[in-house]
């Protein structure tokens, strides 16, 4: 096996939002392998606070920094709060990458989307098409943030010669996912909705739009793995995606939604709730070529997602 362009080994690693589904997934990894994982949750730490991250960060000295703190949520919650999923991520990102500019961090990692890119970009998407088009109105605010974190990590590389670095993952889900009527994502949304009506014991299950749009999908732990490889595997200025590989209309993601909660229901759409995007399936042929893949096939990791659901519902661990 090559040896890494840059190892973790013996390092000090802060996983900013590290109780978030992507956050405590790279926690589990990291310390899976005997890595120092450095942690501070919004009571100790609010990102938007420039003055408290400087402070935080000339107090721990974080070697590595991997900025998965963002404030995030589906359609429903970016139409509703716009100002705040642009604010709130201008404030996080810039404070994290620019202390780990003051403070002499090795290596940097910022997690964008794949919201980032153009509404109406050619499939598979590859980073080149970023900037290319006009965005999806319905996140829009949440993208251009992403997309500001991607130019400072830039522009700290091209400035100051800092080994910053940027990943663009897809539609993420998994163990630790936010299950919230207002603010989750798809997967966690109909997954809640499906238990929710199977206890109620309904027949109808109601999903948003006309469930003709496309989305990949991935495991948040398959996601960790790979931005581990990332980290120790890459070094330039172009950011990475990192996609599964196939997507999936949202109807037959409903379908495999009632399996995974074994329910028997009919799925209707609500034509009259805004679709997306039409479809985003990313190139993320750079991954591939690194030697990674993902483990978790689709149905698998959506029965794991629920069974944690339900466990903490049921108040266990």
């Amino acid at each position: 096996m090559n040896a890494p362009l840059y190892s973790l080994r013996n390092k000090k690693i802060w996983v900013a939002g590290h109780g978030g589904l992507v956050g405590s997934a790279l926690v589990r990894a990291l310390e899976g392998r005997g890595h120092r994982v450095l942690k501070a949750g919004r009571a100790v730490l609010d990102c938007r606070d420039q003055a408290a991250v400087m402070a935080w960060m000339q107090a721990n000295r974080p070697d590595v920094v991997i900025v998965a703190a963002a404030k995030v949520g589906g359609i429903g919650a970016n139409i509703s709060a716009p100002a705040e999923f642009l604010y709130d991520n201008l404030m996080i990102e810039a404070n994290i990458i620019h202390g780990a500019y003051v403070c002499g961090v090795e290596k940097l990692l910022f997690l964008g989307s794949s919201c980032i890119y153009p509404k109406d970009a050619p499939n598979p998407i590859t980073p080149d098409a970023l900037l290319g088009g006009a965005l999806e109105p319905t996140n829009a605010p949440y993208a251009l943030a992403k997309i500001a974190g991607i130019e400072l990590c830039r522009s700290y590389r091209r400035q100051y010669d800092c080994d910053f670095i940027a990943a663009m993952p897809c539609n993420v889900y998994g163990v630790g996912d936010r299950f919230d009527a207002a603010h989750s994502h798809v997967i966690p949304a109909l997954l809640m909705r499906a238990h929710q009506g199977k206890a109620r014991g309904e027949r109808i299950f109601s999903v948003w739009g006309s469930g003709r749009p496309r989305r990949e999908f991935i495991y948040a732990d398959d996601l960790a793995a790979a931005l581990l490889m990332l980290l120790e595997g890459y070094s330039g200025e172009e950011p990475v995606n990192i996609g599964g590989g196939d997507d999936i209309t949202i109807a037959a993601l409903a379908a495999l939604i009632l399996q995974a909660v074994d329910w028997s229901a009919d799925i209707v759409f609500d034509a009259g709730q805004p679709d997306g995007v039409a479809r985003k399936l990313l190139d993320s042929s750079v991954m591939r070529g690194m030697g990674w893949a993902p483990s978790t096939p689709l149905p698998e990791g959506l029965r794991r997602s629920y069974d944690w659901f339900c466990r903490q519902k049921s108040g266990l661990s």
